[in-house]
């Protein structure tokens, strides 16, 4: 696909209101990046509906400094595992991306879903967050509007995890976060999360309260192993129970975490 054709996606997700007009620039400038995240065409994808779930995992060197690394891989890797229980697993695509390494691997088959270990996710560098939460999200719409091409009604939930607060930046704010944010939301198909893990210094809520996340889909676990990995099971429960058609989806949204706590 060419940066015409991703394009052309963000035009017509801004024609049904899925894209706010005025992130169409931002986005635009991202159509290089997007386009290679977009992983598995929707063509080949035969499925009445798809979910999509989308990690975006901080690698800066705090969560390496903090000895949190193989906490944040065996978090990333039971989310994975936790849906592909679920029933509706062969209508699954994943899509995980770092803040500053890159992309771990594009939109695939949940069955093909690369595992994290310490050759690939060996953090370093700081928390460009809002700038990869943008191109983040803007992956998601494009893989949703490739999939309403096709006629494919799509449910997603993104989950962004962090453990700093902002730094490193250069093109884009909490309030152009928020834009996409409240827009995905109001589609009713969509579903964005928040996990703050404490490092003793950032009101991680209000920060992602600043990018348009509700209350209800934020976790912010202290900053040792237990903390973690329970956040993660949380948020484990939460995405496979958004799976299981519209109208789980729709009640998970609502309910936020809460969803993954019993």
């Amino acid at each position: 696909m060419s940066n015409h054709d991703i394009n052309e996606l963000f035009s017509q997700a801004a024609d049904a209101g899925a894209i706010p007009v005025d992130s169409l620039a931002a986005l635009t400038d991202l159509s290089s990046e997007i386009q290679n995240n977009l992983g598995v065409s929707a063509e080949d994808i035969p499925a009445s509906e798809v979910f999509l779930l989308t990690m975006e995992i901080d690698d800066s060197s705090s969560i390496r400094m903090s000895g949190n690394s193989q906490h944040v891989r065996d978090g990333h890797n039971f989310m994975i595992e936790v849906l592909a229980e679920s029933n509706k697993g062969d209508d699954m695509l994943v899509h995980t991306t770092y803040l500053n390494g890159g992309t771990l691997f594009p939109f695939v088959l949940l069955k093909n879903a690369t595992r994290l270990d310490a050759r690939n996710f060996n953090p370093s560098g700081c928390t460009p967050l809002y700038d990869r939460t943008v191109a983040t999200l803007g992956t998601v719409l494009a893989k949703e509007q490739e999939f309403a091409n096709q006629g494919v009604p799509v449910r997603t939930i993104t989950l962004v995890v962090t453990d700093g607060e902002e730094y490193g930046s250069r093109k884009y704010d909490s309030d152009d976060v928020k834009k996409l944010v409240e827009q995905m939301l109001a589609s009713e198909n969509h579903i964005v999360a928040f996990m703050g893990i404490d490092d003793g210094k950032t009101d991680f809520r209000a920060v992602a309260l600043a990018m348009g996340i509700p209350d209800q889909w934020i976790l912010t676990p202290k900053n040792d192993g237990s903390s973690i990995r329970e956040a993660f099971g949380i948020a484990s429960r939460a995405a496979k129970s958004a799976s299981q058609g519209a109208g789980s989806f729709s009640s998970t949204a609502i309910g936020g975490f809460d969803a993954g706590i019993s």
